[in-house]
C-alpha cells in the first residue's frame, strides 16, 4: 500500500484529521478523523510502501500490545484507509 498524494494530516481543535489538499480533493463528507495512534502510523508511512505487517510491527515497537491485537488493529485501520480512498493497494 501507499498513501495517495494530496492527503495530509492536520490537527484541528485537538483532533487529528486527514484532509485533501487542493480543491479537487475536498469532500467534507469524507473527512477522516484519527486517534493519536492512527495519526502516528499515518505519519510513519509517509512516502513509502507499507503493508498491514508494517503497521503491525510499528504498533509492536511503540506500544505495549500483544501481536494478535496489533495485527487486528493494523488490518482494520488499513481497511478503513483503503475504503476512504486515501491509500492505494
Amino acid at each position: 500500500m501507499k498513501r495517495k498524494s494530496g492527503f495530509v494530516l492536520r490537527q484541528v481543535c485537538g483532533e487529528y484529521v486527514i484532509v485533501g489538499e487542493g480543491l479537487e480533493r475536498v469532500n467534507f463528507n469524507k473527512m477522516i478523523s484519527l486517534n493519536a495512534t492512527a495519526a502516528y502510523l499515518w505519519d510513519a508511512v509517509e512516502s513509502k510502501e507499507f503493508s498491514v505487517q508494517t503497521l503491525t510491527d510499528m504498533l509492536l515497537d511503540k506500544y505495549d500490545v500483544d501481536e494478535k491485537t496489533a495485527a487486528q488493529d493494523a488490518a482494520e485501520l488499513a481497511s478503513k484507509w483503503i475504503e476512504a480512498g486515501i491509500v492505494e493497494e
